[in-house]
């Protein structure tokens, strides 16, 4: 029996031109209107913009569409400044003023919180932001190949395991944002071509390069990393997926931590914040990839806990020691605690070599009970946690076990942290002040700083 066809819907939606408003900024920056009683998400597009679109993609309850024609623009649009932001997927809003990139972030943490119903506990603070360009010292570029073999270096496209070859980065530090173009001279000339998974770029003192290698490095291309390496004076380490190794000459990887930088005073507690560590790390190791958001995350961080010489700080999540290390030259002990082995003992090592006696660190899993471990039975006045996106839930019902009257919470992922703030406030804490702190310019991701206080 034949069946006679009939276009549905969505077919029929598909490839149509239409003239849209936009509304609003949906959590991953793209812009938001309606047609048909459903949302229509724009990429690209701004509140309050009018603009002629063509659909894409029709769901079931959505439509997708790339903008024609902007028929009235926003006043907040800007001229984004990178050649390549329409294809690489490493920024979302650089055609969005960076004060209203802020004023986007903040509404999306207070919707997250609204849904927790925690919306009338947000005493906002200042921002903490940096230059907008050239503020990320560490990054992972992708390695790819052509059908004729010719090397892709570069970002993934937005939604997209494919690359876009980059020629100039803004967002890089100065001496990281032209890379590309050596980068792909090398990986042009290599004997073994594919051999190469992605490449990280790493500018502290000197610039790092970190070679993922698939296959064993031969010889001539050892002389072609040492050749280059020498040229542009890099430090050049050779992954193999097991270890990392230095194929250069190197020294070791820090960064400084010092107020003299910081240009925020104290007015809190009417005493100045004085200190001055190394941290010191390894290629692979996570560090905050925006120095400048990282100073004046600490100073801020040991500002809102109002250390004293008298405190027992417990930092929780607390990796290479980036908070640790200033805030043990403010008190009387600090413990730290990490799930990975590897990052204590270097946390170890980088108080050792700050001369900071008074701190201690300890692995454990903070998702699991602490009942076992010897550091939970100590008495403390204050904590700091620093969790990874998953956030600390499971770690916070622990917590509260201990009682402790000052809480500041440093958080990658507003969603996980609107979660455990529910759980904190549900537990008698109050939201004392809270704050985005913009690591991350020209992107959706938002970092944010939360104090809690229980009576």
């Amino acid at each position: 029996m034949a069946k006679i066809f009939t276009a549905t819907n969505k077919k029929k939606a598909s490839g149509q031109i239409i003239l849209l408003d936009i509304e609003r900024l949906d959590a991953n920056g793209c812009g938001v209107g309606r047609y048909k009683k459903k949302p229509v998400f724009v990429e690209n597009s701004l509140p309050n913009e009018q603009v002629k679109v063509k659909i894409i993609e029709a769901k079931g309850k959505f439509y997708k569409a790339k903008v024609v024609e902007y028929i009235a623009k926003s006043e907040h649009r800007v001229e984004p400044l990178c050649r390549h932001f329409k294809s690489c997927g490493g920024c979302d809003l650089q055609h969005l003023n960076t004060d209203e990139q802020l004023v986007f972030k903040q509404q999306k943490v207070s919707n997250l919180f609204a849904r927790e119903n925690l919306i009338s506990h947000l005493p906002w603070q200042p921002a903490i932001v940096s230059q907008p360009w050239h503020y990320r010292r560490k990054a992972r570029i992708g390695v790819q190949y052509s059908k004729n073999g010719e090397p892709i270096v570069g970002f993934r496209q937005k939604q997209s395991n494919t690359l876009t070859p980059i020629k100039q980065c803004n967002v890089l530090v100065e001496p990281l944002h032209n890379v590309f173009t050596e980068l792909s001279d090398i990986c042009r000339t290599l004997t073994l071509p594919k051999s190469i998974g992605h490449i990280e770029v790493i500018a502290t003192e000197k610039v790092s390069i970190v070679v993922r290698q698939l296959i064993q490095l031969n010889k001539h291309d050892r002389e072609l990393w040492l050749a280059k390496a020498s040229e542009h004076q890099w430090q050049v380490f050779i992954d193999d997926g097991k270890s990392v190794s230095a194929l250069t000459s190197v020294e070791s990887l820090a960064y400084r931590l010092c107020n003299n930088s910081i240009n925020i005073n104290d007015k809190s507690n009417g005493k100045s914040i004085d200190y001055d560590v190394t941290i010191r790390f390894e290629p692979k190791d996570f560090i905050q990839i925006n120095h400048g958001v990282n100073e004046n995350m600490i100073f801020q961080a040991l500002q809102w806990l109002s250390l004293t010489k008298d405190d027992v700080v417990l930092d929780l999540f607390c990796g290479l020691g980036n908070f640790s290390l200033p805030i043990a030259q403010q008190v009387k002990k600090v413990v730290g605690v990490e799930g990975v082995q590897s990052m204590v003992n270097k946390a170890m090592t980088n108080a050792a070599s700050n001369n900071l006696t008074n701190i201690q660190f300890f692995q454990a899993d903070l998702n699991a009970s602490w009942s076992e471990h010897e550091w939970s039975q100590h008495k403390y006045t204050k904590v700091l946690l620093d969790p990874a996106r998953a956030g600390a839930f499971d770690a916070i019902q622990q917590l509260l076990l201990l009682n402790i009257k000052t809480i500041v919470y440093v958080s990658c992922d507003p969603a996980t942290l609107a979660k455990d703030s529910h759980l904190l406030v549900e537990n008698g804490y109050n939201i004392q002040k809270i704050s985005i702190m913009d690591m991350f310019v020209h992107t959706k991701h938002i970092e944010t700083m939360v104090l809690f206080t229980k009576a």
